[in-house]
């Protein structure tokens, strides 16, 4: 019987690079069949944000997908959840996630030739690790100030011009786009969770991503009953804030 150990993980890691190679290459094409530049220094702001949305019937069906997961599955579960842990703990359990992840934070803003925020990123780091005790309180920013924006790959690639190709729905994880779908399957190379066996990762993963909803409850709700269109209107929510972090 086949086991995830280390050799066998290995397998995952393989696909998601392939992955990541057959996406980059399909947003590369996408971007010059509409004549964009793709490494435009300048990341020019315009007025409105539009995204191209070819696969909007199939968008529409794994959104209905998941507004359903939402509200039978997800929203009774991190309900339930908060009612046992305190938004206390739950916002150290949030710190202790971001604090573990600090590669991919680093990484990106290397990338994006912002060294003193990789240098902030990595003091963050020891100061919570020690101070924060194991990254369970934010120590650095509070009592230090030391504070910087997040960095991913996606906003990695918008800095360099890249497009977000078309508009992607994925169930579970929600709005993305090619290009930002690029960037979540590179990061998770630089998550260290990830290097936990299959079983774990998933588990981990999956507990992070509750407790995150939790953190949130309502957000989603309020949207949906200010939209005429749900799904457009939180096509647009996205592909703004996206905006806003890339120009960060």
């Amino acid at each position: 019987m086949m086991r995830f150990n280390k050799d066998t993980g290995l397998l995952p890691k393989f696909l998601i690079f392939t992955i990541v190679i057959l996406l980059f290459t399909a947003n590369l094409a996408f971007t010059a069949e509409n004549n964009e530049d793709v490494f435009d220094d300048a990341y020019e702001e315009t007025e409105e944000v539009t995204i191209a949305d070819p696969l909007e019937p199939l968008n529409r069906l794994v959104f209905a997908f998941n507004d359903r997961l939402y509200f039978l599955v997800l929203k009774p579960v991190a309900k339930g959840y908060s009612a046992v842990f305190p938004e206390d703990i739950r916002m150290a359990i949030r710190n202790f996630f971001h604090n573990i992840t600090t590669p991919v934070r680093v990484v990106n803003n290397l990338l994006q030739g912002k060294i003193k925020n990789a240098g902030i990123e990595l003091a963050r780091f020891c100061l919570n690790s020690t101070g924060g005790v194991f990254g369970l309180a934010d120590f650095a920013g509070k009592e230090l100030g030391l504070k910087v924006p997040d960095e991913d790959l996606g906003q990695t690639l918008g800095r360099y011009g890249i497009g977000h190709g078309i508009y992607i729905v994925w169930p579970v994880l929600g709005p993305s786009s090619l290009r930002d779908s690029i960037g979540l399957a590179g990061d998770l190379f630089l998550d260290p969770i990830n290097y936990l066996e299959f079983q774990r990762s998933l588990t981990v993963q999956s507990y992070r991503f509750v407790n995150n909803t939790s953190l949130h409850i309502g957000d989603y709700e309020d949207l949906k009953a200010a939209a005429l269109d749900p799904y457009i209107a939180l096509q647009d929510a996205y592909i703004q804030y996206r905006k806003k972090e890339t120009e960060k």
